[in-house]
């Protein structure tokens, strides 16, 4: 009953009433559909300006390692300096037996092991003939076996020397060591006997090795005279 009664109020409406009606809905604006503006523009990568922070010490550096690599290479490139080779040292040449104190002789002939010896200097014909191996008293006749040797000369034992050997050098001697002399070598000296050389011997032993060769005035039997003959013959070393 009561939607009967709402239509009928409806439908009794002026027209004019319904008329404006109609004009007012009219004029109601509808929103238009805008369109959201959309920024495709891509995004600066946020490295770019810590690479263009560091693009200035890299181009420094590799300026740097170019001009060491072109140095290096410079100096490698030079050719070595030539080291002159050392000089040897200049040798003193000198006598053989005065700087070793030793001789060599030859000792040929009858005996038993002929050929070149090597003798302390000083020595004398008998110690050539006993380092070769000794002779016969016969062999020795010919020979002074007292004589003192010289640096090089040749000893013939038993056999005459050949008519082209040359007379052996004679040599000055050489002076005695009053320190190492013996008995024998002591009394071959001139005013010197064997009591004589028993009391140098004597000396030494007792009181040391001789420092001077005026020292021989110490010695008993020896004067004035006996020591203007012995010194210039013997010497300390």
């Amino acid at each position: 009953m009561f939607e009967t009664l709402r239509r009928k109020t409806a439908d009794d409406k002026d027209p004019r009433t319904r008329l404006r009606e109609l004009a007012t809905a009219s004029t109601v604006t509808v929103p238009e559909h805008t369109e959201e503006w959309i920024d495709e523009t891509p995004p600066e990568p946020v490295a770019r300006p810590r690479l263009k922070n560091l693009r200035l010490p890299v181009v420094v550096t590799a300026t740097v390692v170019i001009a060491a690599c072109a140095t290096i290479g410079i100096l490698v490139a030079q050719p070595d300096k030539e080291v002159p080779p050392p000089l040897p040292a200049a040798v003193v040449t000198t006598n053989t037996s005065t700087a070793t104190g030793r001789i060599v002789v030859s000792v040929v002939g009858r005996v038993p092991r002929p050929g070149l010896v090597t003798l302390p200097e000083g020595a004398r014909v008998a110690d050539a003939v006993h380092a070769a191996g000794g002779a016969s008293d016969l062999d020795t006749l010919a020979l002074n076996m007292a004589r003192r040797l010289s640096d090089g000369e040749q000893i013939y034992v038993g056999i005459p020397p050949p008519p082209e050997a040359a007379p052996a050098p004679q040599s000055k001697p050489a002076k005695i060591d009053l320190n190492t002399a013996t008995a024998a070598q002591l009394d071959s000296l001139p005013g010197v006997g064997a009591v004589t050389a028993q009391r140098i011997i004597d000396w030494r032993t007792e009181r040391g090795p001789f420092t001077a060769v005026d020292q021989l005035r110490n010695i008993d039997g020896i004067g004035e005279t006996r020591y203007s003959r012995l010194k210039d013959l013997v010497t300390v070393r």
